[in-house]
């Protein structure tokens, strides 16, 4: 992985399996974000109702996220135990989540635009483990010229 400011300026890099299985478990919570990804998932039943866990494969390693659905089957929230060391803790697999706070439709297909995730889902500690949030303001299919 490498992050770069304004996609020029590196600023970090990091490489190795301890990376590829956070990279893995990323995915599989964001990939909830657009349905139409789901092909390979295999679903079952969630622990509450509304929500599904859905088990990608990623090589000789599943990954599970459970998203939990609303109204019309809106996207509300996703949870999973995700791979990382989170505020230094030793590498493990920790609470991790994102919640959707709206959505809007894009080129025919309705998928999450505001959001919000972090580190230590459903804890005491979920409010300090928030490190992302987004909106995403435009969007198209890759199979859509642009």
């Amino acid at each position: 992985m490498s992050w770069r400011l304004l996609s020029l300026l590196p600023v970090g890099a990091a490489s190795g399996t301890d990376v590829t299985r956070s990279a893995c478990g990323r995915l599989s919570g964001e990939i909830t974000l657009l349905p139409t990804a789901y092909p390979q998932a295999s679903w079952r039943p969630g622990e509450q109702a509304g929500t599904a866990i859905a088990s990608l494969p990623f090589g000789a390693q599943d990954e599970s996220a459970e998203p939990s659905a609303g109204t019309g089957g809106r996207l509300l929230k996703v949870r999973e135990n995700r791979w990382g060391n989170p505020d230094g803790a030793p590498l493990g697999r920790y609470p991790f989540g994102m919640s959707a706070e709206a959505e809007a439709e894009f080129g025919g297909i309705t998928i999450p635009q505001v959001l919000r995730a972090g580190w230590w889902w459903r804890t005491e500690r979920q409010a300090a483990g928030k490190f992302f949030r987004a909106q995403i303001t435009s969007a198209v299919s890759a199979s859509t010229p642009a």
